[in-house]
């Protein structure tokens, strides 16, 4: 996917005009079973491309004779034999697919941070696979607000929630987490959005410098974190290649968590 088209997604979310206004008037309060069920079957009433390209991210608009409601559809899997990062790094078979929005979201609920993204499922439309994603009431990105140098009402609040998104960044080795796929809803509320650069099958964290501080809650989760079930909740949308090195990277991160809390204490690294 070019930078191009990824920019036309998050575009998707966060262009909120007097209809995205009405959106978050009536955003249902619904349980992730329940949005689940209604983005896998609920009847397809509309649709608009977001930008050109076949790669390109669609709205669509679903209804299920009851609710009526939009979502994402982004279809892109694609693996390049040689693939040059921003950071000038080139990387053997990079693969850029929808799939891994889908393992993202399987091993979030897994870690306790499933409330920190949107539903995503696999369904074909179109003639095409992809994941959809239920659509977000949110206000601006992460760009946006420092765009604008808007602060948070409360900072330290905000900040714990990245340094969840941060955590859960390097379990994932997302090569793409920059600001326009952090998205902020209503009273700040953090939201992760886009891995399909995500689950490189390396052995080593992408920056250990985002690890700051971490939620103990996320810490013990991450301890008891089991391959085995990583492989059958996340299958098949990454291989077990994948699936050890993200348990790989979990043992780097719950070491250096222990190491950072042996040397500063824990109260100034857990919360």
């Amino acid at each position: 996917m070019t930078r191009w088209h990824r920019g036309a997604l998050i575009l998707v979310f966060v262009c909120l005009a007097a209809a995205g206004a009405a959106i978050i008037a009536q955003e249902p309060n619904l349980t992730q079973d329940q949005i689940r069920e209604f983005l896998l079957k609920a009847k397809v009433v509309g649709s608009r491309q977001t930008s050109k390209g076949v790669t390109s991210p669609w709205r669509l608009t679903l209804s299920d004779g009851k609710l009526t409601h939009d979502a994402s559809f982004q279809p892109i899997d694609q693996l390049t034999p040689f693939f040059r990062l921003e950071n000038g790094t080139t990387e053997v078979n990079f693969r850029d697919s929808y799939h891994h929005n889908i393992a993202a979201f399987e091993l979030a609920k897994l870690v306790g941070l499933d409330d920190m993204m949107p539903v995503y499922v696999e369904r074909s439309w179109n003639g095409h696979k992809g994941s959809l994603i239920w659509w977000l009431p949110v206000k601006m990105d992460e760009a946006e607000r420092q765009q604008r140098k808007l602060q948070p009402p409360d900072v330290n609040a905000w900040n714990m929630q990245a340094d969840r998104m941060w955590v859960f960044s390097e379990l994932v080795y997302d090569s793409d987490r920059n600001q326009t796929n952090v998205l902020i809803g209503e009273n700040w509320k953090l939201w992760m959005i886009d891995f399909s650069r995500a689950f490189r099958p390396h052995h080593k964290l992408f920056n250990p410098a985002h690890l700051v501080r971490c939620d103990w809650h996320l810490l013990e989760k991450l301890r008891q974190l089991d391959g085995a079930v990583v492989r059958e909740k996340t299958s098949p949308h990454i291989t077990k290649t994948q699936v050890e090195a993200v348990m790989a990277r979990r043992e780097l991160i719950v070491a250096d968590f222990d190491k950072k809390s042996a040397e500063k204490g824990e109260k100034d690294v857990l919360y």
